[in-house]
């Protein structure tokens, strides 16, 4: 036997010993992403100021439990409801799946518990009647990246100087929404938010397709998972993989941010 039929075994071993390390990492991977933790990208600028495009953060898959829209793509009808489910509570920024194309992720700010009475009067937030307190807290300029928003469509001039309020909700969650001037969703009718659904709006008030709209409710089995923080942040609509733009384009200041 020659020295190369000797190695032939040793070889094979040690590409089948490459291959189920391979196999091991990949099953990791899509366990932690179905169980644990997703990653997403932020894609428009309805939830700014407090989230940003080109913002990629990692959503907490555990916090409420686990439906048929907890695996990334697809989503077998095994069961209705929620596994291990908890409540979100008002204030949470969540990810969810659009009732109308559950193919498509939304990011939204829980504004609405079940048995909630919703309503925006004079660009207030009310909540079982009762105001949400808000402060003027500052102005916010957006790059032109941050301008491109879902609903009502505004240009890049609209996010200079444009001014900022903090929200402060019944249990104490505190969050910055933006203010752009009279729109649709300034004055609303009063939403009755049903049993195991609920009611979200984009922190950009006047830029953001949500509940006051064509979201409509959000059923509990919808829910992905709370956004917890950011990981990474690249602005002025760099694509992730140009990576030879990134030094002059990171947004070093949101990194490991939490999202509240």
């Amino acid at each position: 036997m020659s020295v190369s039929d000797q190695n032939k075994p040793a070889e094979k071993n040690a590409l089948w010993e490459t291959i189920v390390v391979l196999f091991q990492a990949f099953l990791l991977a899509a366990v932690i992403r179905t169980v644990l933790l997703q990653p997403f990208t932020i894609p428009s600028g309805s939830m700014m100021p407090t989230l940003l495009v080109g913002d990629y953060l990692l959503v907490n898959k555990f916090a409420y439990g686990y439906s048929r829209y907890s695996l990334p793509a697809y989503n077998p009808d095994w069961f209705e409801g929620r596994l291990f489910g908890s409540q979100p509570e008002r204030g949470d920024v969540v990810v969810f799946r659009l009732p109308s194309n559950p193919s498509i992720d939304y990011i939204k700010r829980v504004v609405g518990l079940p048995g909630d009475k919703i309503q925006v009067r004079d660009s207030i937030l009310y909540v079982n009647d009762k105001p949400v307190p808000r402060v003027e807290d500052g102005v916010f300029n957006g790059d032109t990246s941050d301008t491109a928003g879902v609903g009502v469509q505004r240009s890049v001039d609209d996010y200079k100087d444009v001014p900022m309020f903090r929200e402060t909700l019944d249990n104490g969650k505190t969050y910055q929404t933006l203010d752009l001037g009279l729109s649709e969703g300034d004055n609303t009718a009063a939403f009755n938010v049903p049993e195991k659904n609920y009611f979200m709006m984009g922190d950009n008030r006047d830029n953001s397709s949500d509940s006051r709209f064509s979201v409509h409710y959000v059923p509990e089995e919808n829910l992905v998972g709370r956004a917890s923080f950011i990981i990474f942040s690249l602005g002025n609509e760099t694509p992730f993989f140009q990576v030879w733009k990134w030094p002059t384009n990171l947004r070093y200041d949101r990194f490991f941010k939490g999202i509240k």
